[in-house]
């Protein structure tokens, strides 16, 4: 199965009815004899290390895991303890300096299932590097940590043979193997374990076509129960991240951008020279997938780093207490903390010394009126939700809205001030995605904010205004960060251009190409700039930036530029508004996987006129196909 199947699988959660706690999904004993399974933040990595050996006695067991703390029901579900202690989600960390021999027993005390048990082995490793262990049996294994990476273990009690088809009662087996460079300093750095369940009662068909999510977790627990980290500005943050779900995730931070470090998988690790590093704001970790990174913050405030998949990070997965319904929304005020769920972790930077105080700005500041309005029926009989910039002395009509917004071209260095009205029936609120600015104006209301200062939601009728001075050139985005599903569907993004100084933008070198949906409904088809069918006229003889934007709700997708039935070939430029390293700005044939939030920036140079296709595909939503016509090069 394709990586970019698992890409786009249960991006929807059903909001279903549960039973009562401790009663979800089947299980093989009575609920009060299941041990509760607690949350594992990664920070203490059990078993004896002596003379370069670590000893670790492990077990699987049953029992009842609560990824919303008190506030939510329970799940059964098999997961892995230490010996004779308590069950942890994830599983023990191993940790160990590379040269050790890691030696485990994996003891199997899960009712009449054998375990299947994969990542207990040497790296680089081949994928049917396995063992079973049979019910209430035990099993030793002996191999060398000589590869320093990030890596992790899982296991199966129903014999899938990849992640990508392991779901429900075994979908939190895992648990992270970090092998430390052998000789520096001991690590500073955090692990987070990324897991989804699915509950089997619900389950459609066999793996991939499964039923909705019910939980989406990083270190076990799901926002807002997840933990909040604490750094202050100027810290060096090193992060591990580990993808031991079924499917992909886009990880976004929120106001910084992050150096990739490391990319691999839990057989093997690709550790990148320093010149190697990319910088980017959204990571996208496929099933299986793990990467490495590090930033610094240097402003304070409050930040998120989560998911950028719709499904999960939605309201729906709060299956304990309930988000708002869509008619109280009105009354919402902390989106962040009552009605966004699942993947996503807090980030709280305080100021690096008391009393420090930001330094006003001298410069002008650049004004503009950002308007969101409703254009009904637009989406049959459900209405379009979409920006309008209000220039000049005359305010655009009430229905008018652009889908997707307007471009907003800004300059790298002028400092700018966007007043957001919302004529919205609802609150609303914009993320500068991508943007490194202020907490405040960072548009996760609730959350976001410092110095006393709370950002708030923008009431229907009421308005807000952002500042900033973009600090680089690049492509950006700006959506809504409320209620993402109806709003951000329904039309709320747009894209974010910002040129260096002296520079115009010349829209017919400079093509914008912005993946989204039409549309609220589940079953809403892809959109490119709007459309299904949209028609690009090139020049032959002329270079072109193309700036790629996926803001579809869930799924990564292939964008590939055809001449034929062979890729057109087209030079790297940018991803996520970071210029890239010579090493990697290179030209290549014209396909790339985008995931959700994701930007990339490419030159294409057509030589010849003829007409070539833009294909967007995801084999999950469908696609779009786009007519690309070069034309001969005008004379003069």
């Amino acid at each position: 199965m394709s990586v970019v199947v698992w890409a786009v699988l249960g991006l929807l959660a059903a909001a279903l009815p549960l039973p009562p706690r401790n009663t979800v999904g089947p299980l093989p004993l009575a609920p009060d004899s299941l041990q509760e399974i607690l949350a594992n933040d990664n920070r203490s990595a059990p078993g004896k290390l002596k003379d370069g050996i670590l000893s670790l006695r492990l077990e699987a067991r049953t029992g009842i895991w609560y990824p919303e703390g008190d506030e939510g029901p329970g799940h059964a579900v098999h997961a892995f303890a230490e010996e004779g202690g308590p069950l942890r989600n994830p599983g023990p960390l191993m940790r160990v300096p590379a040269g050790t021999e890691i030696r485990v027993r994996v003891r199997n005390a899960i009712r009449g299932e054998s375990l299947v048990v994969q990542g207990l082995h040497a790296r680089p490793a081949a994928p049917d590097d396995t063992f079973h262990v049979a019910s209430g049996g035990t099993r030793e294994v002996r191999f060398p940590a000589n590869e320093p990476g990030t890596y992790f273990y899982w296991a199966t009690t129903t014999g899938a043979p990849t992640l990508g088809e392991r779901y429900g009662v075994d979908s939190q087996l895992s648990g992270a193997l970090i092998v430390d460079p052998p000789a520096g300093p001991a690590p500073s750095d955090r692990i987070f374990v990324i897991g989804v369940w699915v509950d089997p009662a619900t389950a459609e068909g066999p793996p991939p076509v499964v039923g909705p999510i019910r939980a989406v977790v990083v270190n076990g627990r799901s926002w807002p129960h997840s933990e909040r980290l604490g750094y202050a500005a100027g810290d060096s943050v090193r992060w591990r991240w580990i993808n031991a779900s079924d499917r992909p995730h886009p990880m976004h931070l929120h106001g910084f951008y992050f150096r990739v470090h490391s990319r691999g998988t839990a057989l093997r690790d690709s550790v990148y020279s320093e010149h190697e590093r990319q910088v980017v704001v959204t990571e996208t970790v496929l099933s299986g997938g793990t990467f490495s990174l590090l930033w610094v913050p240097d402003r304070p405030g409050n930040w998120l780093m989560h998911c950028h998949t719709l499904g999960h990070i939605a309201p729906e997965l709060r299956l304990g207490r309930a988000p708002p319904a869509a008619g109280r929304l009105h009354h919402t005020v902390n989106h962040a903390l009552e009605v966004m769920a699942g993947l996503a972790v807090g980030v709280q930077v305080e100021p690096p010394g008391a009393g420090a105080k930001a330094v006003a700005g001298t410069r002008e500041r650049r004004r503009l009126r950002l308007l969101a309005q409703v254009s009904p029926h637009r989406y049959g009989d459900s209405p379009g939700f979409g920006f309008v910039l209000h220039e000049g002395d005359v305010a655009p009509a009430p229905d008018s809205v652009a889908i997707p917004g307007p471009p907003i071209v800004l300059t790298r260095g002028e400092p700018v001030s966007i007043t957001v009205v919302n004529r919205l029936p609802v609150p609303t609120s914009v993320h500068w995605h991508g943007i490194e600015l202020a907490s405040y104006y960072d548009g996760v209301s609730g959350w976001s904010g410092d110095q006393g200062r709370t950002a708030p939601a923008i009431a229907p009728g009421d308005s807000f205004v952002a500042e900033f001075t973009p600090p680089r050139a690049g492509t950006f985005i700006y959506h809504t960060h409320f209620d993402e599903r109806p709003q951000l569907t329904s039309g709320l993004y747009g894209a974010l251009i910002v040129l260096e100084p002296g520079q115009s933008f010349d829209p017919r070198r400079d093509r914008i190409l912005v993946l989204s949906t039409g549309g609220p409904a589940p079953d809403a088809p892809p959109l490119l700039n709007g459309q299904r069918s949209p028609v690009f006229e090139f020049e032959a003889g002329h270079k072109y930036r193309l700036r790629l934007i996926n803001i579809n709700p869930g799924g990564a997708w292939t964008v590939t530029l055809l001449a034929g039935d062979s890729p057109a070939s087209w030079r790297s430029l940018a991803k996520d508004g970071a210029d890239l390293s010579a090493a990697r700005a290179t030209v290549r044939p014209a396909r790339q996987l985008i995931g959700v939030g994701e930007t990339y920036d490419f030159e294409f140079a057509p030589t010849a006129p003829g007409e070539l296709r833009l294909d967007v595909r995801n084999p999950f939503f469908g696609e779009v196909e786009a007519l690309v016509r070069v034309e001969p090069r005008q004379a003069g």
